[in-house]
């Protein structure tokens, strides 16, 4: 005779894994949470990845404004003459220009460039080449007769120059600083002024 103890018993014999009682559930549970975190990390590397090319590429852009800059500063005839107003048309301060970079005509750096004498040498008259720059060539002496005033050096000098030009992303407000040194040959009278 069956009682209902026995015919639960037999049941389950006759259905094995019956007694996992949601185990199954949880493992998928696991695995799913699992693969949700590796999506997650995956996405959260991907997009740092996407910020870090996009900060390369300001940097870039940021250093590409601030030599062009450089280049013009170089380029103007006020670079020897007046150097707090080195720029041409400057916009905002002395010395500033707002570079579009992209072309959409909204200012995407504003450049400040400052200039400053490092060092000024004397030109020996015998390092002057007439057929280029006869306007150089002194006598060299100041008071002849006088020992060590004949020193030889011509009426132009070489000068070392540091240009630093700073470049601020109109959006970000991040920076990027570009120092550029360049050497030029002047009449020394021309610069006596601004660099000693």
């Amino acid at each position: 005779m069956n009682t209902p103890n026995n015919f639960g018993a037999r049941r389950r014999a006759a259905m094995p894994g019956r007694h996992q009682d949601g185990v199954t559930l949880i493992v998928a549970l696991i695995m799913l949470i699992m693969l949700t975190m590796l999506a997650l990390t995956s996405f959260s590397l991907g997009k740092s990845t996407l910020q870090v090319v996009n900060n390369m590429q300001l940097r870039d852009a940021g250093i590409g404004a601030a030599r062009q800059v450089v280049e013009e500063a170089i380029s103007n005839t006020n670079f020897y003459s007046n150097q707090a107003n080195t720029l041409s048309n400057p916009c905002g301060a002395a010395n500033t220009r707002c570079v579009d970079i992209d072309g959409d005509g909204t200012t995407d750096f504003t450049v400040k460039v400052a200039t400053s004498c490092v060092k000024v040498k004397a030109i020996k008259n015998i390092d002057v080449d007439p057929n280029i720059n006869a306007a150089c060539l002194t006598s060299g002496c100041t008071s002849p007769g006088i020992e060590g005033s004949c020193t030889g050096d011509s009426q132009c000098v070489n000068a070392v120059w540091d240009l630093k030009a700073t470049a601020r992303d109109a959006v970000t407000q991040s920076e990027v600083v570009v120092v550029q040194g360049v050497a030029t040959e002047n009449n020394r009278d021309d610069i006596a002024n601004i660099c000693k």
